[in-house]
C-alpha cells in the first residue's frame, strides 16, 4: 500500500513542467502546476477506500480519453480541418487533457465525498 501511495505523490513531479512556462514564452505549460496537489498523497493515509476511487477515477479517466481521442482524431480527419497525421496528434493531445481533467475531477469528488461523510459522522 505504501508504494501506491508514493506514486499517487511521484504524480506531483509533472508540476515541474510548469517551470518551462515561466521561463519561456509558451505559457500554456503553467498549467502543469495543478500537479502539485498530487503531493498530498504522501501525507494520506491510504486504506482500501483511497485505493478503490483512485482506481475508479484512473479506469474512468482512461476510457474517456481513448473515446475521445477515436471522436477527435475521426473529427479532424474527415471533417478536413487536419490531414492524417495533425488529426492523430490532435486527437492525442485532447486525449491526454480530457483523461487528466477526467482523472483530477473524479479523484477530488471521491476525496469530497469522503470527508463530507467522515464530518458528518457522529463518533
Amino acid at each position: 500500500m505504501k508504494s501506491k501511495r508514493y506514486l499517487y505523490g511521484l504524480m506531483g513531479l509533472l508540476s515541474l513542467l510548469g517551470f518551462i512556462g515561466i521561463f519561456t514564452e509558451a505559457k500554456s505549460f503553467l498549467a502543469f502546476f495543478v500537479f502539485a496537489v498530487d503531493f498530498e498523497y504522501f501525507f494520506i493515509k491510504s486504506d482500501e477506500m483511497l485505493e478503490e476511487y483512485m482506481n475508479k477515477s484512473a479506469s474512468r479517466a482512461f476510457y474517456c480519453g481513448m473515446i475521445s481521442v477515436a471522436l477527435v482524431s475521426f473529427v479532424c480527419f474527415f471533417a478536413g480541418l487536419k490531414e492524417e497525421k495533425e488529426a492523430l496528434i490532435t486527437g492525442l493531445a485532447s486525449g491526454w487533457a480530457v483523461s487528466v481533467a477526467i482523472y483530477a475531477l473524479s479523484t477530488a469528488y471521491y476525496g469530497f465525498k469522503e470527508k463530507w461523510g467522515l464530518e458528518n459522522d457522529k463518533e
